[in-house]
C-alpha cells in the first residue's frame, strides 16, 4: 500500500511540472497552411464547405467527366487550379507555400490528384471549354 502511495505521488508530481501540450502552429512545431488565393473570385461553395467537402466534389466531378463525358463544370480540377495556383510558381504544388500542398502537408494527407493531373495554371485538356 505504501508503494502505491509513493508511485501515485511521483506520478502527480511529474504531471504538475510537465509543460502543457502545444498545438499545431504554436512554438514553431507545425507551420499553419498558407491559404492564399492567387486569383480571388467567387468559389463554387463557401470556405467551410470547401474545407470539409472539396474531395467529395472533385470525386463526383471526376465520375461525371470520366463516365458521362461532362467537362467544364465549376467544380472541375482545372477551375480550382486557375484560382488557387500561386502567381509566383503557377502551381498548387512544389512548396508548402502553394495552396494545395500547404493544406495537405498540414493535414498529413497524400495528394494523389497529381499522379495523373497537371498542377499548373493554364493547363487545358484538348477540347475543354471554360
Amino acid at each position: 500500500m505504501k508503494l502505491l502511495r509513493i508511485l501515485a505521488t511521483l506520478l502527480f508530481a511529474a504531471i504538475a511540472v510537465s509543460p502543457a501540450p502545444t498545438f499545431a502552429g504554436e512554438g514553431g512545431r507545425t507551420a499553419k497552411p498558407v491559404i492564399e488565393i492567387a486569383n480571388p473570385g467567387k468559389c463554387v461553395a463557401p470556405v467551410d464547405e470547401m474545407r470539409r467537402n472539396h474531395m467529395e466534389m472533385l470525386k463526383h466531378q471526376r465520375d461525371r467527366t470520366m463516365r458521362q463525358g461532362i467537362r467544364g463544370e465549376p467544380a472541375s480540377l482545372n477551375a480550382c487550379i486557375e484560382c488557387h495556383a500561386s502567381k509566383k510558381t503557377g502551381s498548387v504544388l512544389g512548396s508548402n507555400e502553394n495552396f494545395c500542398q500547404s493544406c495537405h502537408s498540414y493535414a498529413a494527407v497524400k495528394l494523389d490528384c497529381w499522379d495523373c493531373h497537371q498542377p499548373k495554371a493554364g493547363f487545358k485538356a484538348t477540347g475543354v471549354k471554360p
